[in-house]
């Protein structure tokens, strides 16, 4: 199959579905298939790989860095005319998301989207616009163009249940997770990060990577944790990770007199991650926004266990009671569930173990590629039974 992406975000961005597309474009390429991508430019980066392709974009800096792209070029479209495609997948529904429509109208090839986002919980991105009229608008403008999409993917089931009340009337959605590369986590030193932060054998380390904003509800994660931190004379917290937060976050620590016990990385390099997460003992997250946390399965695949609120996305990943510890988001009911696996060394290894053979069996992105390959094949086949764009499916 010729295969071409089209997302809004993309290398050298770190965070979620920059990493979903490099996951899927590389098993694709290894099962023989080309792919081609198209995001927005990324001043001052350089692609190494030539079937990536930038349309210009306008630099912005709220909250993260973020370019928005422009979703039209001359170039780009003269290449575009003569590439020969055999579908396109959009990782968005606007800005490249038009681009991928429309040029998937023009061809006359189906058009798969993925969901990737809880829209109405990054209504803060936008600064400008109330943050209700923000929502109501990104979920009304993705409903839409979902609906005009021959399949839909969602990166967990219980994303159905939100978009299918949203008013996305598809009847062709189905799950596909975004898989852990095994080659990227191989051989992972634990001991390296731990010397280098001065973490000692008998430490337990918690251990969080994200982006320090608002969606990702690290307040919250911050605030359940201090107790422990005070409680435990040798636990410390490591968070990997920047944001608009990261100040705030700071001060609560300081405040908390425990300024000692947590180290706070930055964003760590893909080839590092694997040692950051191997350096932990318990992985803690409090986020509300996921329609996976790639982190979570990352995370597990290294034998972390789990604590986490419990929430869309999270939920269909981590077993509770097998994986880790699904809890409301309640401060203390967070804590006691920490506090349990700090106790109980046994348990804390089970629960790892369990996490580490569950992401292997379910979660490499080997398995899942060929997961979204079936997806793609059928999707080409149910096309050419029409071979012709419709009205919205309903």
């Amino acid at each position: 199959m010729r295969i071409a992406i089209f997302t809004n975000n993309y290398l050298p961005n770190p965070y979620g579905v920059s990493g979903s597309v490099e996951s899927f474009r590389k098993e694709f390429e290894r099962a023989g298939h080309e792919v081609y991508v198209f995001a927005p430019c990324w001043k001052g980066y350089a692609d190494k790989n030539p079937r990536v392709f930038r349309y210009p974009a306008v630099e912005t800096n709220v909250k993260i860095k973020f370019p928005l792209a422009i979703p039209y070029s001359r170039k780009i479209s003269s290449f575009l005319r003569k590439l020969d495609l055999d579908i396109i997948h959009s990782q968005h529904p606007n800005l490249l998301g038009s681009a991928a429509m429309r040029w998937a109208k023009k061809k006359n090839i189906p058009l798969v989207f993925t969901w990737h986002t809880l829209y109405d919980q990054y209504a803060h991105f936008a600064p400008f616009v109330p943050r209700r009229l923000a929502a109501w608008w990104t979920i009304r403008n993705a409903r839409n163009f979902a609906n005009r999409s021959d399949v839909v993917i969602t990166p967990t089931p219980s994303v159905i249940e939100i978009i299918r009340k949203w008013g996305v009337a598809n009847n062709n959605i189905t799950s596909v997770p975004t898989g852990v590369e095994e080659e990227q986590f191989a051989s992972p030193d634990r001991s390296g990060i731990r010397k280098k932060y001065n973490i000692k054998d008998s430490e337990i380390l918690l251990f969080v990577m994200t982006r320090l904003t608002d969606e990702k509800n690290v307040e919250f994660l911050v605030e359940a944790v201090l107790p422990i931190l005070k409680k435990n004379d040798r636990t410390k917290f490591m968070i990997c990770g920047e944001g608009s937060l990261k100040e705030v976050l700071k001060k609560k620590v300081f405040d908390a007199e425990v300024e000692d016990k947590v180290i706070f990385v930055g964003i760590v390099s893909e080839s590092e991650k694997k040692d950051y997460y191997a350096a932990g003992d318990i992985f803690v997250y409090a986020s509300k926004s996921e329609t996976q946390g790639m982190i979570l399965t990352e995370a597990m695949y290294l034998g972390l266990p789990v604590v986490a609120v419990r929430a869309t996305g999270v939920k269909d990943i981590v077993e509770d009671g097998k994986t880790g510890f699904l809890v409301r988001e309640n401060k203390k009911e967070f804590g006691d569930a920490v506090q349990k696996l700090i106790d109980d060394e046994n348990l804390r290894e089970k629960f790892g173990e369990v996490a580490k053979r569950v992401a292997k069996e379910k979660y490499t992105s080997s398995i899942c590629a060929k997961k979204m390959l079936e997806v793609h094949k059928k999707a080409i086949a149910d096309f050419s039974k029409t071979k012709s764009w419709k009205n919205p499916q309903t």
